[in-house]
């Protein structure tokens, strides 16, 4: 048996433990877990049962950010060894659908994501996943930081969606763990202005020694347009951003963040707030079509 971090129901965590996994398949492999961030999507499913479609019916073991070391390996894996240091994938899909033989697994309709109901997160001493989910290391990166891989590829992925060029300006609205993050790769991309956005000043001042070039505090009695307005003269932004990265799920930085883009910019959203958002479509297209004449 193994402690693992149970979600029994709403409101009702646990340590308790669970039975140690074992290879399903020859590819699969064991992995002791070594470390595992914690994700907003926990702390949601932990305080409110649910997130969207996906709802907590029965007791589930959180976390799915995480690295570890192979122990055992399936006889048939070939691209890792015991003893390789790993960032682990945690959604495995069927590999059969036609989002699958497309090459978007992502997309997969019968997605295996730890810790969404009703599977078993990484939150505990050992995981199974196959051989091909299971991302050795290098020498220079830690265990530690391997486990931060999983949010990175997110920012990875969001960044690659918006097609950020060199010299261009970038708008981040949140500057938590995945808005970090998603200014980091802006910069990695060549993005020469990043702009944090974020209502807590002691994340801003971090981002700005992260990887901002700039960052903006909201005006508490200002309203979407007249914080966009302020966003784009106070970074010199000319008639808007280039891009925007919005990844902190708040309604109000989804107006601020359509009235902050220029016309023909690329808009992002990645954070996930409420389950249903109004979205200002038709002040967006007055506004650059304001814009735009003048």
């Amino acid at each position: 048996m193994q402690i693992s971090v149970v979600l029994k129901k709403k409101d009702d965590l646990v340590f308790e433990e669970t039975p140690i996994p074992t290879l399903q398949t020859p590819h699969d492999c064991l992995i002791e877990v070594k470390y595992t961030g914690i994700c907003g999507s926990d702390v949601h499913y932990w305080t409110h049962g649910s997130i969207g479609k996906f709802i907590l019916e029965a007791p589930m073991v959180l976390g799915h950010e995480s690295a570890g070391i192979i122990v055992e390996i399936g006889t048939a894996v070939t691209s890792v060894k015991v003893g390789d240091r790993v960032a682990m994938e945690p959604g495995v899909p069927c590999r059969y659908c036609r989002y699958c033989i497309e090459g978007k697994y992502n997309l997969c309709l019968n997605m295996k994501f730890a810790a969404t109901p009703p599977y078993n997160g990484t939150l505990t001493k050992y995981y199974v996943l196959p051989e091909d989910f299971c991302h050795k290391l290098p020498e220079n990166v830690s265990l530690e930081e391997g486990a931060v891989v999983e949010p990175l590829s997110v920012a990875v992925h969001a960044c690659r969606k918006a097609g950020i060029k060199p010299s261009t300006s970038v708008v981040v609205f949140g500057a938590g763990p995945v808005g970090l993050l998603c200014a980091a790769v802006a910069k990695a991309f060549g993005a020469s202005k990043i702009i944090n956005v974020d209502i807590q000043q002691s994340r801003l001042d971090f981002a700005l020694k992260y990887a901002a070039t700039n960052t903006f505090l909201p005006s508490k009695d200002g309203n979407a347009i007249e914080n966009a307005k302020a966003i784009i003269e106070q970074n010199d932004l000319g008639d808007g951003a280039d891009y925007i990265i919005e990844a902190s799920g708040a309604p109000s930085s989804i107006f601020t963040g359509i009235h902050v883009a220029r016309p023909n910019a690329t808009y992002v959203q990645v954070g996930c707030g409420n389950d249903v958002v109004e979205f200002p479509i038709i002040q967006m297209g007055n506004w650059i079509t304001s814009r735009s004449k003048g």
